[in-house]
């Protein structure tokens, strides 16, 4: 039985080593920038690098590709050489913060493994992308400054192709499947792989599985029921004699009370987005600071620890938390938001633009529970 491996495992994965690798680089410099030498030696595991590079490259071309206009000639030499001499001097300059690097990392992490697992999904996306058409040889060579993982098994394959003739996509990776199944040597084995990343963080190859499903319990069988023994038979009781009707004494019975019929719920609780919530119940009731205030004076043992900055007080299972339920899993935004919560003097302002400014931009509806638990942040980073 093929073991099957899990898309959602990979990409989890590489979330999580990415925000490791990052709170190490950037947790004492949080402004911090990587240029383009950075980037390829971050990772001590060299296809993570290059395929962040190409990650780069591909999304510069799509932003250069919108870089034209109908009141002008993009196709003049001149203006295609100024263009290119660009392009080669932007190229030198390369500069990326955390919340641009670190979602590039993630999935380069998560590709890498991927690539392990099949080669063939790797020249699908990295050398072959969906938008790609027909590819010569020449082209596809090209790609190959970005792999380093089995990359002779692609230089083998691109050599068997016909020089300079174009083919099509789904043509290419037809061929190469039947060119995997006819190489004697396998590719670079996942578990060489795995031991690189586990070096980094805590990693099996059964940890990128998939979950096998829980076995089914089996029903007991039941014993045919013993057949019951047969009642002996009885002579006929005597009738007793018939008792006058003055004798018997009737009972009146009290009318049942009338059942209360209870009205039907006809209308559901209107959802209240959480900011007006928010606003709603501090304006009547203590703040959250007073309710968990303890009655008695708390020994130092007994107190969370203080922390100085929300950035380090969050933990990466936290920030995924966030991110994902309170920001849309939109990095930057995340970023962004507790960067400006550390800067604010006090808990109140703090509270107050998550309460009034962050809930309404995010329109937060029945995010309580994390919401509760960065104000209870907020409280322990301005506590005394």
């Amino acid at each position: 039985m093929n073991t099957k491996y899990s898309h959602a495992q990979r990409e989890q994965y590489g979330r999580l080593l990415a925000a490791r690798l990052c709170d190490q680089h950037f947790g004492a410099r949080p402004t911090a920038t990587l240029d383009g030498p950075a980037v390829l030696r971050f990772t001590p595991i060299r296809q993570v690098n290059l395929f962040v590079v190409q990650a780069l490259l591909g999304k510069w071309t799509a932003e250069m590709a919108q870089l034209r206009s109908s009141y002008f000639d993009f196709e003049d030499t001149d203006v295609r050489q100024a263009l290119t001499q660009f392009m080669n001097v932007l190229s030198r300059r390369i500069r990326l913060s955390r919340p641009t690097y670190e979602p590039l990392l993630a999935q380069a992490v998560a590709d890498t493994l991927a690539g392990a697992l099949s080669p063939a999904d790797t020249l699908a996306t990295k050398l072959l992308p969906a938008e790609a058409g027909p590819r010569t040889p020449e082209q596809l060579r090209e790609g190959l400054r970005y792999l380093d993982t089995s990359r002779a098994l692609f230089e083998s394959f691109i050599d068997a192709l016909p020089a300079g003739q174009e083919q099509p996509r789904d043509y290419l990776i037809s061929h190469f499947r039947q060119h995997l199944e006819s190489q004697p040597e396998q590719p670079e084995p996942l578990t060489a792989l795995v031991a690189q990343f586990n070096e980094l963080l805590p990693l099996t190859e059964a940890d990128l599985r998939e979950a096998s499903p829980a076995p089914v319990a089996a029903v007991p069988v039941q014993a045919a029921p013993t057949p019951a023994a047969a009642a002996p038979i009885l002579p006929p009781a005597p009738v007793p004699a018939p008792v006058p009707a003055a004798a018997i004494e009737m009972t009146p019975v009290a009318p049942a009370a009338p059942a209360t019929s209870v009205a039907p719920a006809t209308e559901t609780e209107a959802v209240v987005p959480l900011h007006a919530k928010l606003k709603a119940e501090r304006a009547g009731s203590p703040s959250l600071s007073e309710t968990l205030r303890p009655d008695r004076a708390a020994t130092l043992a007994d107190k969370a620890p203080n922390v100085e900055s929300l950035r380090e007080a969050i933990s990466i299972n936290q920030r995924f938390s966030f991110i994902n339920e309170l920001f849309g899993g939109e990095n930057m935004r995340y970023h962004a938001a507790i960067q400006h919560l550390d800067t604010l003097p006090d808990a109140d302002a703090a509270k107050r633009y998550v309460t009034d400014n962050l809930a309404a931009e995010q329109q937060w509806v029945r995010k309580e529970e994390h919401v509760n638990k960065l104000l209870r942040l907020i409280d322990r980073k301005f506590s005394a």
